[in-house]
């Protein structure tokens, strides 16, 4: 206990060290440091490698999402799992089971410590590491995937803090390679019909957005090899897992494609129900859980546009990741309710004044007739029905995989980039200084380093 207390006590230092070396604006805004992009190094926007036949994959974490991504890349057309990593010796052999069922070749296996990783990164026949490990191991094994040649995939949050989001940043721009998040949500079928109606205008001028991760963890806190989120949880403030919430929203606004996060502001709530958590699993007592109940974070962008997100996952609050765009003429969201508001106006239809009704909530049938006028151009019918097939949270993991492997196969940039990785994983580390702040502002990098506005939208590439 004495151990904890000193622990604690050096962390809290550590903060208020922080916080009184952190340079503010003349209008007291926050600022953390941006290092200068090295000599001779350039930024990697719409970065592509030489195009593969086949894209030779290596696993590293089989666990909850390891395991699916094992699963769903053997029928992602073009991939070969050439190597597989676990701490665990068992994991690997699972999924050696699942190469098997399927017909394919064992691949090499990898276990026994943390750092078997390194191995795997060192091979010859490994083009893409895809990480699904804990979140403290994603930025190590990335970096020694890209320093060692490889393309790297990261689960979510791929960066935990802002030296992480930096030290990616700077190895993929001197390797070249690509560095993506493996941001699922970007891929659901209904955020990827409102993005294109967002693009065609259908909201008008997008003002607004909101996103979330609220979700009940109870039943999955023993699951977690190590008790590594928990523990992480325990020892953060700041909204610790942002990026299902804010990535596709900022696809919407164009984020670094002619639009950037500027400042933003976090408030959280006490933490209630983690002390318990902890006690729980551990049967000793919990002096000290710095991640609240709740964390929300604002966000004002550099076109005057703002962003709302939520991370709530120890209270019975229901599954929502709120996907809400707030047009100056529509309105859309998925959570709570799937829904659709356009202006009476622009459906041609007189408004009751007495009902209070200018905007018109469209009908079920009004919002498929939408998707079908205004479609994504990467939802083939072919591809959804395979993704709805192959499955991964409704299809929606199967699609990311599947637009991996084909940029990579065809020598396209990928749909997201090292920056927007940066962008989504700094809420937790900048969201805590403001926090810590008195929830103070603090200023957003433009990770770029002043090319946000050289790209004009966000837009998927397709070989011709």
């Amino acid at each position: 206990m004495i151990i904890m207390k000193h622990k604690h006590l050096l962390l809290l230092a550590a903060v208020l060290l922080a916080a009184a070396c952190t340079p503010r604006t003349k209008d007291l805004t926050l600022q953390t440091k941006v290092p200068a992009r090295p000599a001779g190094q350039e930024n990697v926007l719409g970065l592509t490698v030489p195009a593969m036949d086949t894209v030779r994959i290596g696993i590293v974490g089989i666990g909850a999402r390891g395991s699916g991504a094992v699963s769903r890349l053997t029928y992602v057309p073009g991939t070969k799992i050439t190597a597989l990593c676990d701490v665990r010796p068992e994991r690997v052999e699972w999924a050696q089971g699942v190469l098997a069922s399927r017909g394919l070749p064992a691949a090499a296996g990898y276990s026994g410590d943390t750092e078997a990783f390194k191995a795997l990164c060192e091979r010859d026949d490994v083009d893409l590491v895809y990480i699904c490990t804990d979140w403290i191991h994603h930025t190590p094994i990335a970096l020694y995937a890209m320093e060692h040649g490889k393309n790297a995939a990261i689960e979510v949050p791929a960066a935990t803090s802002m030296e992480e989001i930096w030290d990616l940043i700077n190895t993929s721009e001197r390797t070249r390679k690509h560095c993506m998040m493996l941001e699922n949500c970007c891929y659901d079928f209904y955020e990827l019909s409102c993005l294109a109606m967002a693009q065609a205008g259908v909201f008008g001028e997008v003002l607004h957005v909101e996103g979330a991760y609220c979700h009940n963890l109870d039943p999955y806190w023993n699951e977690y090899w190590n008790n590594w989120r928990l523990d992480f949880n325990q020892t953060h403030r700041g909204d610790v897992y942002p990026t299902h919430g804010l990535g596709p929203v900022a696809q919407v606004l164009g984020i670094h494609r002619g639009d950037r996060m500027k400042t933003l502001v976090a408030m959280d709530t006490k933490p209630a129900n983690g002390p318990g958590r902890v006690e729980a699993k551990t049967g000793k007592p919990c002096e000290e859980f710095l991640n609240g109940a709740e964390t929300t974070t604002l966000i004002r962008t550099e076109n005057g546009k703002t962003i709302s997100i939520t991370h709530c996952t120890m209270t019975p609050r229901p599954y929502d990741r709120k996907y809400q765009i707030v047009g100056s003429e529509g309105y859309a969201a998925k959570y709570p309710v799937q829904q659709m508001c356009l202006r009476r106006s622009q459906l041609e239809q007189e408004a009751n004044e007495q009902l209070l009704d200018q905007e018109k909530i469209l009908s079920a049938e009004e919002m498929e007739a939408l998707r079908q006028k205004y479609p994504n151009p990467m939802l083939t019918p072919e591809l959804v029905e395979l993704a709805r097939t192959v499955g991964g949270h409704g299809g929606m993991d199967f699609l990311m995989d599947y637009r991996l492997i084909y940029c990579l196969r065809n020598g396209l940039p990928l749909d997201m980039d090292v920056y927007d990785l940066a962008e989504w994983c700094c809420l937790g580390p900048l969201g805590a200084l403001s926090i810590e702040n008195g929830n103070a502002p603090v200023e957003v990098p433009d990770f770029t380093r002043g090319a946000w506005n050289v790209k004009q939208g966000f837009s998927y590439a397709f070989a011709k």
